[in-house]
């Protein structure tokens, strides 16, 4: 038995599942990911773990000597932060023994406990990136349903983090799946190696106190992806993705390999670049792509926001002198003004339409279906701390809202040419210059 295990027994009363045991057990990196199914009881362990560690204020003994331990609950609103301090507020209740031991309870500006020994433990909301955490410090903090979190990259590592940073102190980011989003490849980034930190799945099933009888239903009469995400805790496809998460991975994993088979190809070798040039809140992107048969690489990738358009006409240019090869150009609005600036490429412009976005992106899809198309995890700044991930783009693009998908606009263009081979659809409305 671990110490938060009897702990949660002999001081709140409770009883630990056997998964719920394992994470307290072994969540004991600087960083830990709990992903769960529905009902598994995540708001139950956080909170035996949060009061664990604010009466015995584990962290390292050098930094003990501070007077004060502090630890947060936080989530994307007030209202979900609150279900894990409210539980943790039912222990405190249910216990003469912990209500003996709380010297402050108040519920303004936000929600707040604290303790004769120092600790603390409070509720805050990550709305608005963040901003209500800058200028605190603490030594433990849980982010709750994080995968809903819109702005993750930066509200995790340029605010919490930096919030730890006086102590190292200890992160968990518990959720419920929300598709293959930032924080699937924050998991997946863990699970590889490439980040320290320990990661569990929670399976309903797991949960006793629920009817057995109940999920043997649901596990019949769901679809094998509302399972998986509901009960089983797994990362699957929203729902409404362009391109499916399967395919994506297939993509991002068999790059290196279709580098090899590009440069050992007896067929002709060529390149295909495809730009979309932004509007007010958009960004310039250009991608450019090697062919050699049925195979489709990404070479080089550059995307620019806020920029003049001679400096977008002048990279154009040298992105054809470096990889020449047939050009297409998104003629939207003041694109063919672009488009007529680059005649002497004889770029092939197209004007995007409800029809026309709808071919280039079935286009774009089938290619990833028959694994044709491959590319590495292009990662840029995107300016206020944020970093921009191509893989996250095309994760996040969907049927219904995908307006502001500008790189995956651009490699629909870029491969756009192949359709002819492909014969999947009809011609869009294509002019040249």
């Amino acid at each position: 038995m671990c110490d938060a295990d009897y702990f949660t027994e002999a001081v709140l009363g409770g009883k630990l599942h056997p998964g719920q045991i394992r994470w307290l057990t072994r969540s004991t990196q600087p960083e830990n990911i709990l992903i769960t199914g529905n009902r598994w009881g995540k708001s139950f362990v956080c909170a035996v773990k949060i009061l664990h560690r604010a009466l015995y204020r584990i962290r390292k003994l050098r930094f003990d000597g501070c007077g004060r331990y502090r630890v947060a609950c936080a989530s994307i609103t007030q209202d979900q932060a609150n279900i894990i301090f409210n539980q943790v507020v039912r222990f405190i209740n249910q216990s003469d023994l912990l209500g003996s031991l709380v010297t402050e309870y108040v519920r303004t500006p936000y929600p707040r406990i604290a303790f004769g020994n120092g600790s603390s433990i409070e509720a805050r909301s990550t709305q608005n990136r963040g901003e209500y955490l800058l200028g605190n410090d603490y030594d433990y903090f849980v982010f709750d349903e994080v995968a809903f979190e819109t702005d993750p990259e930066y509200v995790v590592e340029e605010v919490i983090q930096m919030r730890l940073a006086d102590r190292h102190g200890m992160l968990d980011l518990v959720s419920t799946p929300n598709g293959k989003n930032w924080f699937y490849r924050r998991v997946r980034d863990i699970t590889n190696h490439k980040r320290r930190g320990y990661f569990q799945y929670g399976d309903s099933r797991e949960n006793p106190h629920l009817s057995k009888e109940f999920l043997d239903d649901r596990m019949k009469y769901f679809s094998e992806r509302r399972a998986q995400q509901n009960i089983m805790g797994r990362f699957v496809d929203a729902g409404g993705e362009i391109l499916r998460g399967a395919d994506i991975d297939r993509a991002l994993k068999q790059f290196g390999e279709m580098m090899k088979i590009l440069e050992t190809a007896e067929e002709g070798r060529f390149f295909l670049s495809g730009w979309d040039l932004a509007r007010k809140k958009t960004a310039t992107v250009g991608i450019t792509v090697e062919v050699a048969g049925e195979n489709v690489r990404v070479v080089q990738l550059e995307r620019m926001k806020m920029f003049d358009w001679n400096v977008v006409i002048d990279r154009i240019k040298m992105r054809q002198q470096l990889y020449p090869g047939r050009l297409v150009v998104d003629a939207t609005g003041l694109g063919d003004v672009v488009a007529e600036q680059l005649r002497e490429y004889r770029p092939e412009t197209v004007i995007f339409t409800p029809s026309t976005k709808a071919e280039l992106l079935t286009n774009l899809e089938l290619m990833h279906a028959r694994g044709q198309i491959s590319y590495e995890r292009w990662e840029l700044p995107d300016g206020d701390g944020k970093i921009w991930s191509l893989e996250d783009e095309l994760r996040q693009a969907r049927w219904d809202d995908n307006n502001q998908c500008d790189a995956l606009m651009a490699l629909a263009l870029a491969v756009w040419p192949l359709r002819i081979r492909q014969k999947i659809t009809p011609a869009p409305r294509v002019g040249r210059v």
